[in-house]
């Protein structure tokens, strides 16, 4: 099975080979504790792709979008789980993209050499979901300060992060003209914030996902760490956003293709009335259409990543590749449970935990059916349907 990218079989060769070294023994003590893979993510920082999209002269490796896609690929096809670091990636290109000289060389040096974490996207709250032009999370400008208040959900990472990208509001939305207007972007330093009224609430949830609740009351951030122009921060968070499905949509493809191939092995060797249950179509059948969805997954995968690298407007194609293989893993994913029948209830298979990870990706970052409304309004020309 060919992957994303194939210009980058060398790193996805690298990549294996690092995931090797964490089988699925090492995830399955990680959710028996509910920890954070640090030594997973210490590796992959150490080497540098985690810093894949940061310019060499940041001291990154200065890599297009397609080769993070073929890293977090690669993670999830190797069994693991991208989801644990996979936000240094995506949130990277709003200070890439929209941020000072200043701010590039005093973050990304840092992110690159793994001295700091930028792992944690403080944008949905528990009133608005999906509706980001909702929040509530005001940020008020007092002298050379902003003060924040408000709070985060689904925040991932946050307590194994140094540093937040922030999305509040900075203009009351009954102040603006229209209700994309008035939102800014900040880089909040964690370390700080913690010190002066931030605090972190995990919530349990059914993967190890490292997820939490986070409160800001009267948080001091440097008006300095403002990225771009106060007040435009949804056009930075929706170019960001764009990369995020890219990189997730790969992510699912790499999951499509554990599932496939772990299924298609154990209908070869498992053997029930005196024949391997893969002769049989009702097994055959689920796991070749799965493949044939993925195949499809990935060149959207493809396509949205060659026009996100040549700056066109690639929302089109970010949606549907990320609608497309979640819809893939999560076939594939299924096919899998029927394949192993009881079996795949057994921790010792990795398939039950990997069912419910890809699970997420119907819902997160955005849920399927967002996806659908979006296409019928922008892309078909449909009445808005919310």
């Amino acid at each position: 099975m060919s992957g994303t990218g194939e210009e980058y079989a060398e790193i996805r060769a690298e990549v294996a080979k690092l995931c090797a070294g964490f089988a699925g023994d090492y995830w399955q003590r990680l959710e028996r504790d509910n920890t954070y893979p640090a030594e997973f993510v210490a590796a992959l920082t150490d080497a540098g792709y985690l810093a894949a999209l940061i310019p060499e002269e940041y001291g990154g490796s200065g890599l297009p979008l397609s080769a993070a896609a073929a890293i977090l690929e690669e993670i999830q096809r190797s069994g693991g789980n991208g989801g644990a670091c996979h936000a240094q990636m995506y949130i990277m290109g709003a200070i890439l993209r929209h941020g000072s000289e200043a701010q590039k060389q005093q973050y990304l040096p840092e992110i690159a050499a793994g001295r700091l974490r930028l792992q944690a996207f403080g944008v949905t709250e528990p009133t608005s979901g999906t509706d980001t032009t909702s929040i509530k999370t005001f940020a008020a400008r007092d002298g050379d300060d902003y003060v924040v208040n408000g709070q985060k959900i689904w925040t991932s990472r946050a307590e194994y992060s140094d540093l937040m990208l922030l999305l509040a509001r900075t203009t009351p939305r009954d102040a603006v003209a229209k209700r994309t207007e008035g939102l800014s972007v900040f880089i909040v330093d964690m370390r700080e914030a913690q010190k002066a009224g931030m605090s972190i609430r995990p919530i349990r949830t059914m993967m190890n996902h490292s997820t939490t609740e986070v409160f800001f009351d009267n948080v001091r951030i440097p008006a300095a760490n403002l990225i771009g122009e106060e007040g435009k921060g949804f056009r930075y968070i929706l170019s960001g956003m764009n990369a995020e499905r890219i990189l997730i949509a790969a992510e699912c493809v790499g999951d499509a293709k554990w599932f496939i191939e772990k299924s298609s092995a154990y209908a070869r060797e498992r053997v029930v009335f005196g024949r391997p249950i893969g002769q049989n179509q009702g097994i055959q059948f689920p796991i070749a259409r799965a493949y044939a969805q993925m195949k499809a997954a990935d060149l959207m995968v493809r396509d949205a990543c060659r026009r996100y690298e040549e700056g066109e407007n690639c929302g089109e194609e970010a949606n549907i590749a990320k609608l497309l293989a979640a819809d893939a893993s999560w076939a594939a994913a299924e096919a899998c449970v029927q394949t192993h029948g009881g079996f795949a209830f057994a921790e010792e298979y990795d398939v039950e935990r990997k069912f419910r990870e890809t699970r997420l990706y119907q819902v997160a970052p955005i849920s399927t059916n967002l996806i659908l409304s979006y296409i019928a309004e922008h892309v078909l020309g449909m009445p808005r349907s919310y």
